[in-house]
């Protein structure tokens, strides 16, 4: 069975997303880009421009499930984390409105599942993107490569997860 799977590194000045599908143990990226509300906008029309063009691209994609990034406890700045929640609030909705399915990950987990350590760093993990969906050279911006990570990801916990006892599912 094929599944299409678009993650999402979310973020009010840019998010990034991508979009591969999966079958039998294979990738390919249908699309990847970002959306960047106008910065110097309101928090109001920033997510609205967040929402739309993630909407957008829901649409275009037609994917099974959305992956976005958890947000992380370790926010030097409360406001961030505040802000952050805004993102995620209207790139979760968006998927509510699709009626499609949406999953979360730990950043520490997706690097865990990419490169084997939940300190990987970032370098490491977008050359690891890179290499499994056959790109020449680590992608451009890190926002991208960001979504497609947590795109992949998914994949790696779910296959991870089918060979588990039930009982050992979501556990890791």
């Amino acid at each position: 069975m094929i599944e299409r799977i678009l993650g999402i590194d979310p973020g009010l000045r840019v998010t990034g997303y991508g979009v591969i599908e999966y079958a039998a143990g294979k990738t390919r990226v249908i699309e990847a880009g970002v959306v960047a509300p106008q910065t110097g906008a309101s928090l109001e029309v920033r997510l609205r421009e967040l929402h739309t063009g993630i909407t957008r691209v829901v649409v275009s994609t037609r994917p099974d499930v959305i992956v976005i990034e958890e947000l992380y406890s370790t926010y030097r700045n409360p406001l961030t984390a505040i802000m952050m929640g805004h993102a995620r609030g209207v790139l979760c909705l968006a998927g509510a409105q699709a009626e499609i399915p949406v999953a979360t990950l730990a950043h520490s987990r997706v690097k865990r599942a990419l490169v084997g350590s939940g300190a990987g760093r970032k370098e490491q993990v977008n050359r690891m993107v890179a290499q499994l969906l056959g790109f020449a050279k680590p992608l451009e911006p890190d926002d991208v490569s960001d979504a497609l990570a947590l795109a992949l990801a998914y994949c790696n916990v779910r296959e991870h997860d089918r060979r588990l006892p039930a009982e050992l599912r979501h556990v890791l």
